[in-house]
């Protein structure tokens, strides 16, 4: 190993009676960024914004619920007893749990408020792609989320004395266990893997935006389809990482692939029976253009 990314985590501290975390704190960092570029979004379309920031309020309550309780499945059938597995505190958090939860919430509060869902979802897209880059600088803050071993220069490489993410405990190391090339060890950043391909998914949904005619609810199935397959394909690093496991794939996986098949059926689905996005269409669907110059 003649280099590798290594930079000390940013562990937890306790302030008072709360211990908190830069991985919590990005989180929350991340939901803002993403709700900011959303509202932005459904704004210059002339949708009504002040509907959406309560559907963001509920969608935000079901983020928290989400993430905790996907993973909860899992955990059962692993073993763990039910009322453990479905505590509301201990245990894994998800961000496709989020996501899923969040989502499920805030389309409930568009019904209620009569925003209509598919545009939304559309320009919520861009919010849920940048609040995944956001949030991960969390993660590699803590350093967690780490894969397999391996030996590429961009892997992270533990050296002695590193306090990694509570997930990773069993990845630290003393003096007595360093190697040659100074590293205790070197492991695949499955959570940058993730924040790069984030970055690279958000620059495509505003180039497919731009460029081509889509329909309405296809922006967002193509977020969809393409997180979905991406947490898939990176999870494979994380198998024995100490993530739920069912089979020979991760609890993320089973999700991230059943995510991104139903993306891709509702990509089609969506092209076949709503209309091509247009002005004149957003205005069937809600929109006040009266809103967009009051709001720039």
């Amino acid at each position: 190993m003649l280099a590798a990314i290594s930079y000390p985590p940013i562990p937890l501290w306790d302030v008072g009676p709360f211990v908190f975390s830069l991985h919590g704190l990005f989180a929350a960092l991340g939901f803002l960024a993403g709700a900011w570029i959303a509202t932005r979004e459904l704004r210059k379309r002339g949708f009504d914004t002040l509907k959406y920031q309560s559907a963001l309020t509920w969608g935000l309550v079901g983020a928290l619920i989400g993430a905790r309780y996907l993973t909860a499945p899992a955990a059962i059938l692993d073993g763990t007893p039910i009322l453990e597995a479905l505590h509301p505190l201990n245990g894994n958090f998800s961000i496709l749990g989020g996501f899923v939860g969040g989502i499920v919430a805030g389309v409930w509060r568009m019904r209620q408020v009569e925003l209509r869902i598919l545009p939304t979802l559309d320009m919520s897209a861009f919010g849920l792609a940048l609040g995944t880059i956001v949030g991960r600088i969390g993660d590699l803050a803590i350093v967690e989320h780490l894969g397999s071993a391996t030996s590429v220069w961009w892997g992270y490489g533990v050296k002695p004395g590193y306090d990694l993410a509570p997930q990773h405990n069993g990845l630290e190391c003393t003096e007595a266990t360093v190697g040659l090339d100074g590293f205790c060890g070197v492991y695949h950043h499955v959570a940058l893997y993730d924040m790069i391909g984030a970055i690279v998914l958000l620059g495509v949904l505003f180039f497919i935006y731009g460029r081509f005619k889509l329909h309405y609810g296809q922006l967002f199935f193509i977020w969809v389809a393409w997180y979905g397959f991406q947490r898939f394909v990176f999870d494979f690093l994380r198998f024995g990482m100490g993530d739920a496991e069912i089979g020979i794939f991760t609890w993320n996986q089973i999700s991230g692939l059943a995510a991104g098949v139903a993306g891709l059926i509702f990509v089609w689905y969506t092209g076949r029976r709503y209309p091509v996005v247009a002005s004149e269409e957003d205005k069937l669907w809600g929109a006040d253009f009266d809103r967009v110059s009051a709001g720039s």
